[in-house]
């Protein structure tokens, strides 16, 4: 599996923890974050991830600020990408098995190290339930399609200006 791993600035060292810990899991990892001394705002490696998800250049992400807050929020603002914060393994395995999400974040001034490889193995090897979960998952699509068919009508609108 392919895995993109953002960051910004708060969550450098986060970042290689993980990094290390998914390749010796046998996974691949893609750097979308802020390196040492680098300043990255939160919303660009979000974005990059979110997108090479939908693009299908990578099969997973996982995002990391200082709160996982904020780096997840952009990640959803992505049509058709589902992200979770999460604090611990239980929600990080749910959020794939119930809603199919494809990210998970988490903040390195919220959680230690050890707790991040938990949540990380949580998400890794969970899979989506379908069933009663699937029609929910659709229900969710149906939301960014909507607003995304509004999107494109705004842009094509001529403000009755003919």
């Amino acid at each position: 599996m392919i895995i993109g791993i953002g960051n910004d600035h708060a969550a450098v060292e986060l970042k290689k923890a993980m990094m290390e810990h998914v390749t010796s899991m046998g996974h691949e990892c893609i750097d979308y974050g802020a390196q040492e001394g680098e300043k990255m705002d939160y919303p660009v490696p979000g974005r990059a991830v979110a997108e090479a998800i939908v693009r299908g250049e990578i099969d997973k992400g996982i995002l990391i600020c200082g709160t996982g807050i904020g780096i997840s929020i952009t990640a959803n603002k992505v049509p058709g990408i589902r992200a979770a914060a999460c604090s611990e393994p239980f929600t990080a395995r749910l959020c794939v098995e119930h809603n199919n999400c494809q990210i998970i974040a988490f903040g390195s001034r919220v959680i230690g190290e050890g707790t991040a490889k938990d949540i990380v193995d949580a998400f890794l090897h969970a899979e989506f339930e379908g069933g009663r979960h699937a029609r929910r998952v659709e229900l969710i699509g149906a939301v960014d399609e909507m607003y995304r068919r509004d999107a494109e009508s705004a842009d094509t609108d001529d403000g009755g200006q003919a």
